[in-house]
């Protein structure tokens, strides 16, 4: 019988390859041959891989510098505690320009292990004051960087700076096209009028403004403050709480098109009017196929217990008044809790251990002097709950998002631009 043809025995092995359950065997397999490591280091079956093996979550990158590893018994510790070491994440080793020598680089957004910084300044020898921000993209393993160009002058808080309201840089993957060392950063700009996106592509080293629609656009006379809740990156799409009724903003990152998407808010108002209960955050989490769902954060009032309580919408159901509730998930005592974002499958908590807030009577404000918290993940597809950080000091700031870290990047193809 005749041998197969060498392209089928590589499609096999493949197939058998993207079945090994964990990197590091994978990357033992690669030792064994230079056939087996020529298929395992091939750009698309890595691709493949990563999509079928999600990367591990390894720790926070923490708001004023530094690493928070996931600590046991979380299974990726033993991984965090090797990043920690071995990382750094002080970012001494970007500079700066010299604009901003006297500001401090602090994450803003963390995505296949590279993490974006910002620099911010404000100038108030010109009127109206301007704040002025530099950006940077790094990989704390390797300590590459690349520094990002300004931003189109119009668009650098020149002209409408009384007018800004919202200014959010992203991190996004890159497309399926271009190779692994290639990143995008998307900037958001809101302004009462109109907004603007702009996209930074490590492949050209420039900015191009990518959007420029007006609020009036979709239905409305200007933008308020409300609409700069942004959603993260979200299967290909980037959300916000538009101020368009009860309306998602939705931006399709490939196309670089927005629309809205209606959002169904009576049954979620359901829940926050029951029986002395209040809603004090919700977020949302996945866009699925066919469906949007809601990860709604309830209080108690009556014990001061929380609930995370899960609900799903149908495309189809858009204009019929039905959305269905999935979970009730009943959050462990004694905390007060704050959602702190959503990324790669979890949801991710805030807690403030309520024994160190003097009971229930504490108010609100008063938490800010507090300085004790723990950090949960929630994962979206089997509701477990996790503490994966304790004892951390807060930075006086409740609502801060977390920027979560998870495996290790692809390195970045410059050491600077």
């Amino acid at each position: 019988m005749a041998a197969p043809a060498p392209y089928l025995v590589e499609e096999i092995l493949e197939e058998i390859f993207i079945r090994v359950p964990t990197p590091a065997a994978l990357a033992r397999a690669s030792t064994a041959c230079v056939s087996f490591r020529r298929i395992i280091t091939a750009r698309s079956f890595l691709r493949r891989y990563r999509k079928l093996h999600p990367p591990p979550l390894l720790g926070f990158a923490a708001e004023d510098g530094g690493f928070d590893p996931v600590q046991e018994p979380h299974p990726s510790a033993p991984l965090a505690r090797a990043l920690a070491h071995a990382a750094d994440f002080s970012y001494s080793y970007v500079p700066k320009p010299d604009e901003f020598v006297d500001s401090a680089w602090s994450p803003c957004d963390v995505r296949d292990g590279r993490v974006l910084l910002l620099c911010r300044r404000w100038f108030h020898r010109t009127k109206p004051a301007i704040l002025r921000r530099a950006l940077a993209v790094c990989d704390p393993l390797s300590r590459r960087y690349v520094l990002l160009p300004p931003l189109p002058l119009d668009m650098d808080m020149t002209m409408l700076q009384e007018h800004l309201l919202g200014y959010e840089p992203i991190l996004a993957p890159a497309g399926d096209d271009e190779d692994e060392t290639s990143f995008r950063v998307l900037c958001w700009a809101s302004y009462r009028s109109k907004f603007f996106m702009l996209v930074f592509s490590s492949a050209t080293g420039k900015w191009c403004m990518a959007a420029s629609p007006s609020w009036s656009s979709f239905g409305t006379v200007e933008s308020s403050e409300k609409s700069m809740l942004l959603f993260k990156y979200i299967r290909g799409c980037l959300y916000w709480r538009a101020p368009v009724g009860d309306k998602l903003l939705l931006l399709d990152t490939c196309s670089m098109e927005f629309s809205t998407v209606n959002i169904l808010t009576s049954c979620h108002m359901q829940l926050i009017n029951l029986l002395d209960q209040s809603r004090w955050s919700s977020s949302l989490v996945l866009a699925t196929e066919g469906a949007l769902e809601m990860f709604t954060l309830i209080r108690n009032s009556l014990n001061d217990s929380y609930s995370i309580y899960h609900t799903i919408q149908q495309n189809d159901s858009h204009y019929s008044g039905n959305c269905d509730l999935k979970n009730v998930i009943e959050l462990p005592r004694p905390y007060w809790y704050f959602i702190a974002g959503a990324t790669g499958g979890f949801l991710f908590l805030r807690g403030i251990r309520e024994s160190q807030s003097q009971g229930s009577q504490v108010d609100i404000e008063d938490l800010f002097s507090l300085n004790i918290e723990d950090l949960f993940s929630l994962d979206i597809k089997t509701s477990e709950l996790k503490m994966v950080h304790g004892g951390a000091q807060n930075s006086h700031n409740l609502v801060r998002p977390a920027q979560p870290y998870f495996g290790f990047p692809p390195s970045l193809s410059n050491p600077s631009l």
